[in-house]
């Protein structure tokens, strides 16, 4: 794994709120290819972290190069919204998704970023239009059939159980076709099926659709099972990076986060 490119590089990141420290002074590196995984305790600055990254927040220190698209940008100098279109998708730790529409406009709203006809070229070019529309519908299909919401797939999301709503989330985000996906905190509040489900389809979109995965995770078995490596916040400060095997023998780990047996 060492030898594979870095796709994002977090570089001496600090992010502060009025007087208050988010983040000091924060560097590590993400690979091509691998999971990665952000833990610590709650107020550790993991959220502000992957909210750095994707470009709701800015950094008052530091930067964050990503380089999946063969240069290095600086991601904290793009508009947020540019970001999604060089291939980076997240999800949120508080689920947000438009809940007065159904699982798929959920999830065809997420194709904005790749269509190119305009609603001019639609009353024009109808042909043209519909060929997009069709193009990006079957994308989608393929998206309901990965993640086995084919029947709610006319639901409208609001009215869903929350373990469905965070797997069409996860779905808006596929959507986005991302290099680099960043998962907030996808299991928080599922029961333990709901869980199961939700780390197979994160293994399935790391191994199948070869996306490199950011995770911010509480379930320290599963952060340990599936990770490649781990980095661990404290207060905003780096106490730990490194291997899970690394993380779970490092003495400050310990006594921050993990605890004893």
């Amino acid at each position: 794994m060492s030898s594979d490119p870095t796709i994002l590089s977090v570089e001496n990141v600090s992010l502060s709120f009025g007087g208050n420290a988010a983040i000091s002074n924060v560097s590590f590196d993400v690979r091509q290819g691998e999971i990665r995984a952000i833990i610590g305790p709650n107020g550790a600055g993991k959220t502000s972290m992957l909210n750095c990254c994707s470009g709701f927040y800015r950094p008052q220190k530091g930067r964050i190069l990503y380089k999946g698209n063969g240069l290095d940008q600086d991601v904290t100098k793009i508009p947020p919204h540019n970001i999604a279109s060089l291939g980076i998708a997240r999800t949120f730790q508080n689920i947000a998704l438009y809940t007065g529409l159904s699982t798929l406009d959920n999830l065809m709203a997420a194709r904005h970023i790749h269509m190119k006809q305009t609603m001019l070229d639609s009353m024009l070019f109808w042909g043209r239009a519909l060929r997009e529309e069709v193009e990006h519908r079957e994308f989608i299909e393929e998206i309901i059939d990965f993640l086995e919401i084919a029947h709610i797939r006319k639901a409208v999301v609001g009215a869903l159980p929350y373990g469905l709503r965070k797997r069409v989330e996860l779905g808006r985000a596929l959507a986005l076709e991302p290099k680099l996906l960043l998962l907030d905190e996808p299991m928080a509040g599922m029961n333990v099926e709901e869980k199961e489900d939700m780390a197979r389809f994160i293994l399935d979109i790391h191994e199948r659709r070869g996306v490199t995965i950011v995770l911010i995770e509480h379930d320290m078995g599963l952060v340990m099972d599936i990770s490649d490596r781990v980095v661990v916040l404290d207060f905003g400060v780096k106490i730990g990076d490194g291997t899970p095997d690394d993380i779970k023998s490092n003495e400050k780990v310990i006594h921050a986060y993990l605890g004893q047996e």
